[in-house]
C-alpha cells in the first residue's frame, strides 16, 4: 500500500503548529473537515493548503512536502526564523498565599526557538513569570521562572495552570470534581482549595505552564 501523504503531512504540520486536531487544522486552511478527508482519499496535497500555512505560518513549502530543509521561510534575518521573544513580566505566580503583584510590565525577554513553541501551543499567547511561595516544591520552587500559554484555558485534569481568584494569581494543579473546582498543592503542608461550582465563575484559568527553569545562585 502507497504511504499516505497527507497523514504524513499533516503529523508534520502539527509537530511544529500546535495543532491538536485535524478539526483545528481544517479551521487554519479555512476548509470543511471533510476536505482532509477527500485529501487523504485523493492521497494528494492541495496546492491551496500549502500557500495557507506559508501565509500564516511561515512554513517552508519544501519542508511541509518532504520534511527537507528549513522549517520556516522569512523576509528577515535567520535569527527571527529561528527563534522567538517572550516576554518575562513583573507579575509573580505565588505558590502559596497568593501575589498581589499583577502588574503586566515587562521585566525582559527570553528566547525560545521557535519551532519548538509552535509544538507547545500558541507563541503569542506567552509570557513567562516568577514563581514564589513553597506550596508547589518540589516541581516549583520559589524563583522558579514558568512558561505560560494563555490560549490554553480549558481544564486539562492534573495540569498546572496560572489561575487568578479575586486579586491574588495563583500556580497550582487543577482537577475539576463533580461539585466543585480544586485547587491543588505538591507540598503536602497546603491543603487544598476548593471553589464551589457557583464560585468558580471567579477563578480566572490565565494559561497552561509548559514548562519552567530554575536559576541556580
Amino acid at each position: 500500500m502507497a504511504e499516505n501523504k497527507i497523514d504524513t503531512l499533516i503529523n508534520r504540520i502539527m509537530d511544529v503548529t500546535g495543532i491538536h486536531s485535524q478539526s483545528e487544522l481544517a479551521k487554519e486552511l479555512g476548509i470543511n473537515r471533510s476536505g482532509i478527508t477527500h485529501a487523504r482519499n485523493k492521497n494528494r496535497i492541495p496546492d491551496n493548503w500549502i500557500v495557507r500555512l506559508y501565509r500564516r505560518y511561515r512554513l517552508n513549502p519544501q519542508w511541509i512536502e518532504t520534511g527537507i530543509g528549513k522549517v520556516f521561510l522569512n523576509t528577515e534575518t535567520s535569527d527571527d526564523v529561528m527563534f522567538k521573544q517572550v516576554p518575562k513580566v513583573e507579575a509573580r505566580l505565588s505558590a502559596g498565599t497568593g501575589s498581589f503583584e499583577c502588574g503586566e510590565n515587562v521585566s525582559e525577554f527570553l528566547s525560545f526557538q521557535a519551532s519548538w513553541l509552535s509544538k507547545k501551543g500558541s507563541p503569542a499567547s506567552m509570557v513567562a513569570m516568577e514563581v514564589f511561595g513553597r506550596s508547589m516544591e518540589p516541581v516549583l520552587r520559589e524563583g522558579d521562572t514558568v512558561l505560560i500559554d494563555q490560549s490554553r484555558t480549558r481544564i486539562l485534569a492534573g495540569a498546572i495552570y496560572a489561575v487568578g481568584v479575586d486579586d491574588t494569581i495563583l500556580v497550582k494543579r487543577l482537577e475539576k470534581l463533580p461539585d466543585r473546582l480544586a485547587l491543588l498543592s505538591e507540598n503536602t503542608d497546603f491543603q487544598p482549595i476548593y471553589i464551589s461550582m457557583d464560585e468558580v465563575s471567579k477563578v480566572r484559568i490565565l494559561g497552561k505552564v509548559i514548562w519552567s527553569c530554575r536559576e541556580y545562585r
